[in-house]
Formats: C-alpha cells, structure tokens, sequence
C-alpha cells in the first residue's frame, strides 16, 4: 500500500474533526477508518498539533526543517575538519574543498 502524504491543513483538521465526532458518540476506530489514517497516526498528530493553529503548524514545521539544515552543515564542517586532520594541514586543500561544497550544494538542491 502505497503511503499518503497530508497537508499542513489536513493533519490540524483531521483531530479537530475527530473530537467532534467524539462528542457525537463514534469511536477513534471508526473515525480514523472514515478520514483513512492509522489510530497511531491520529494519536500522533493530536499530541504533536492538539491546540494548534494552521499558522502555529506552519511556524512549527518551518523550524523543523530548519534544524534538518543546521545538523547537515554541521556534519559537513566536522567532516571537513576530520579530512584536514588525516591530511595533516589545517585546512583542506582548495581542490578537495572546492570538490566538497560542491557535493553539498548538489545535496541541498536535490531537496
């Protein structure tokens, strides 16, 4: 089975139409069946996204992603760090460094 992916919008309305439900007297298995995702997913989205709002959601998800970004240049500096130490220079030689940045820029638009 193929795996959906959901909007933003969706994943903060889904609990929002399910509590909803809720008060109508269905059951979280009925109402996950109804919307088409998982309990765990339900049960996910409404601890990460309960009290939020779409814009909230969005903020949040934003910084995620920019997180993702920090670690990846972090990684790539101790890397080249690591390379300079085995080399025994303190820095990388620039045809080594040139041939680096470059393979992080191709891994950065392949986003």
């Amino acid at each position: 089975m193929s795996r959906k992916r959901f909007t933003t919008e969706q994943i903060i309305n889904i609990p929002r139409e399910a509590e909803v439900r809720l008060s109508q007297g269905q059951t979280v298995g009925e109402i996950c069946r109804l919307v088409g995702v998982s309990e765990q997913s339900y049960y996910r989205w409404r601890k990460a996204y309960g009290g939020l709002k779409l814009d909230q959601a969005r903020w949040m998800k934003d910084l995620e992603r920019e997180r993702g970004i920090a670690q990846e240049l972090y990684s790539f500096s101790r890397s080249r760090v690591a390379l300079s130490r085995e080399e025994g220079r303190s820095q990388a030689t620039p045809s080594r460094s040139t041939s680096l940045t470059a393979g992080f820029l191709v891994l950065q638009r392949s986003r």
